[in-house]
């Protein structure tokens, strides 16, 4: 398959999971991919781990030259003509061509066979055009390549590698496209117009496959005289630029046998197809352990999809931060006001069923402030397990951003408007660089009010947490977390000052993009964050606190993990046998005196 964009890369990976479905052998997929869909789909295919499944990528790039020089006004644009080259790219000596459109309804391997019917002359495997385009191309308004008959569809494709290259097809190829260049001036449907040129020349190199091995769908063909019913359907194949909203009588049936797949949970697809072990030597976890779900949690490889959705940075500032922020289904709303007080770049892992990323995308479709914004980047990581992996999710987002500093903020906070340009300000007046070990504080505080005037400067800020508008964040139920902020002098400073690191510390900053990522092994609520402050104090770290800037929290209903935490007394102890082993690896790694106020820290964590 070729994927080019970040448009692309969810198209495949619903194709590949329709393919995986019905799959009864083994599978190699050869993925020509520009270096941004290679970026997602290597991250994609390394995390979700299928067993009997290898994936080689080749650069599209590279190739793009060998036929950027052929005019063509098709949606897929140059990328649409780089199958012309497979045979070049590639040392395999026969493959299945699919474009990222379609969906699979049956075992691939029975096309795979098809291989063997292939006479001695044959190289190409392809279906009749379902629609009269070659033959009534004019009353489309168009000016029609040459096609024997009704032409051959190319989104389903057998090649013979070996034969093609064998036969010249490259020199072939290129010398018939010069030929029908010189009277027609450009190409309407890309590859699948050079193809059918050279069909019309040697009508010996194609085999015709059945028709149901490729229903095409699109506003003009006849894909119904093909089938009686959907259940003879082999593959389906949008091949319109309006995709699911082509008019067909059975389209609405063509949809759900679609979505079924864009909604399956792709972990139930990492089943073995033999009985030999998956891996030696695999983590593995204790079934029956009273500390099971962390034990499992920090062994779970998350099926992940970073840029689902298209994604543009431009700036080019040693003082650039990045928001990086995670979330659940539930929490998807708070995202549009997020994104109407932060205007810079926004990174946000979000934690989904395959079934919940549809929700979410109509979500992104319908709000005006976020299908506007291009440098908002969107990391799927798919539900697996029984606790919120909230320390994986922070790592997702922070690993996909390129400014150099990075604020970490919890969704349910909104920063101060004008904050993203205010840290730019202070990283230059405090002149640090990306290799300093400085974490800048923005205090935090909190409100029980769904609904009020959000503070525009510190003062007003202050004058509302007078009215008991506002107050310190958590300072009724775990006042430690953040008191080392010291709120008495942020409330008269006008400067940046420094604070000490104290036990339990967990407040909101920015650091460079350097800094070390969190600790995989706490999942669900408590002690997550805390963990991540207390590796930065081993590491040497020191703490400022940003006088005129502030973020707040907004009311929401508890997670349940927080409902696990307050109360099952045994999650409890979990979580304080993990905090134990943690702390004794940073005390064997950095020493005790770096981490010498974590003696005082020996009770458990209060509900």
């Amino acid at each position: 398959m070729v994927c080019a964009g970040y448009n692309s890369t969810f198209a495949l990976v619903t194709v590949v999971k329709s393919i995986l479905f019905y799959r009864t052998n083994p599978l190699h997929f050869h993925l020509l991919a520009d270096e941004i869909a290679r970026r997602t789909l290597s991250t994609l295919f390394r995390t979700w781990d299928l067993p009997h499944v290898n994936v080689t990528f080749y650069d599209a790039e590279a190739w793009v030259p060998r036929v950027s020089w052929i005019p063509n006004k098709h949606y897929s644009g140059v990328y649409g003509l780089l199958k012309l080259i497979l045979p070049d790219v590639m040392r395999e000596d026969k493959v299945l061509v699919l474009d990222t459109d379609v969906t699979v309804l049956n075992d691939v391997y029975q096309l795979w066979k098809m291989f063997e019917k292939f006479s001695n002359g044959q190289a190409l495997g392809l279906v009749e055009n379902q629609s009269n385009w070659y033959v009534k191309a004019l009353s489309y308004g168009q000016r029609p390549w040459p096609a024997l008959g009704r032409g051959f569809n190319t989104g389903v494709m057998l090649m013979h590698l070996r034969r093609l290259r064998d036969g010249n097809f490259a020199s072939s190829w290129e010398s018939v496209t010069r030929n029908v260049l010189k009277h027609i001036l450009e190409t309407s449907l890309a590859d699948q117009d050079v193809i059918n040129a050279m069909i019309h020349e040697n009508p010996t190199i194609v085999h015709r496959i059945e028709c149901t091995w490729n229903i095409q769908l699109s506003d003009h063909t006849l894909s119904d005289t093909c089938y009686r019913d959907s259940n003879r359907i082999n593959i389906l194949h949008w091949n319109s630029p309006r995709k699911q909203d082509v008019h067909n009588k059975h389209v609405n049936e063509f949809r759900k046998l679609h979505r079924v797949f864009l909604e399956m949970d792709g972990n139930l697809l990492r089943k073995r197809l033999f009985g030999c072990d998956r891996h030696e030597g695999a983590l593995s976890y204790n079934e029956s352990s009273p500390c099971r779900e962390f034990e499992k949690g920090a062994t779970i490889l998350y099926r992940t999809h970073p840029f689902l959705l298209e994604y543009e940075y431009n700036v080019n500032s040693p003082t650039d931060v990045a928001l990086v922020t995670q979330c659940s289904v539930e929490r998807i709303p708070l995202l549009e006001a997020l994104s109407k007080h932060w205007s810079g770049t926004i990174s946000v892992a979000l934690y989904l069923t395959d079934a919940e990323v549809q929700n979410f995308l109509e979500f992104v479709r319908g709000s005006a402030d976020l299908r506007a914004r291009r440098n908002i980047a969107y990391h799927i990581v798919y539900k697996d397990g029984e606790l919120y992996p909230i320390n994986y999710l922070r790592n997702t987002a922070m690993l996909y951003v390129s400014t150099p500093f990075i604020f970490q903020l919890d969704v349910d906070f909104l920063p101060q408007f004008g904050l993203y340009e205010n840290l730019m300000s202070y990283i230059h007046r405090l002149n640090i660089n990306e290799s300093d070990k400085v974490a800048l504080i923005v205090p935090a505080f909190e409100t029980e009010r769904y609904r009020f005037m959000f503070p525009i400067k510190k003062e007003e800020l202050l004058k509302f947490l007078k009215r008991g508008i506002l107050y310190t964040f958590r300072y009724h139920v775990w006042t430690q977390g953040h008191a080392a902020t010291n709120y008495s002098l942020y409330r008269n400073s006008t400067d940046p000052y420094e604070v000490s690191w104290e036990p339990d510390f967990e407040p909101y900053i920015v650091v460079s993009k350097s800094a070390p990522r969190y600790d995989t092994r706490f999942v669900g609520f408590g002690w997550n964050k805390v963990s991540y402050m207390t590796h930065l104090t081993a590491l040497g770290y020191k703490y400022i606190v940003l006088p005129d800037t502030f973020i707040i929290h907004r009311p929401h209903a508890p997670s349940l993990d927080i409902g696990k935490f307050r109360t099952n007394s045994m999650y409890r102890r979990c979580l304080k046998k993990l905090k134990d082993e943690f702390v004794e690896e940073l005390v064997a790694k950095y020493g005790k005196t770096a981490l010498s106020k974590l003696k005082k820290d020996t009770k458990e964590e209060k509900t």
